[in-house]
């Protein structure tokens, strides 16, 4: 899957993204799209001890915006498709869009985003994770690539044409 430079208006069907801005400025509209509201928001740095670069599968949280930011500035890689759709839906393989992330941006995914990722290139990388203490239990839809389409994705870096 060709993975491109995330933008605002490319990642705006998935997210916002959220970048550094000087202290005192008022709430963003990105920012303001962050919704914990559905149970207890738990943030916390999560360590990565793999350099992942294929998937075989893909995720959504129905009831949870979900922040995720490079610890350190890395840069990393996302596969991510539209949420929107019927609840048991899954994404097609069309649907799925690879972004490239700098490690001075974050990125809120919308609630019901089908996403992979984070995946990098080193060994170990950490992560600032913001979603709910139970999301990973009570709240995680999965679609099994492999078994729906008989693939594995990676991730190829180059810009399309």
């Amino acid at each position: 899957m060709v993975t491109t430079p995330i933008t605002e208006e490319a990642f705006a069907p998935y997210g916002q993204l959220l970048s550094g801005q000087p202290d005192g400025t008022r709430t963003t509209i990105a920012e303001a799209a962050l919704d914990l509201s559905r149970g207890t928001p738990r943030f916390y740095v999560m360590e990565l001890a793999h350099g992942r670069t294929t998937f075989t599968r893909i995720t959504r949280h129905h009831q949870v915006t979900q922040v995720l930011a490079a610890v350190g500035g890395g840069a990393w890689r996302m596969a991510v498709a539209r949420g929107d759709g019927p609840a048991d839906e899954a994404p097609a393989l069309d649907d799925i869009v690879a972004f490239e992330i700098p490690g001075d941006v974050a990125v809120l995914l919308h609630r019901g985003t089908w996403h992979a990722g984070p995946f990098y290139d080193e060994p170990t990388m950490a992560f600032f994770n913001l979603e709910l203490t139970d999301t990973n239990v009570v709240d995680h839809d999965t679609s099994e690539l492999d078994v729906r389409f008989g693939v594995e994705c990676w991730f190829d870096r180059r810009l399309p044409s």
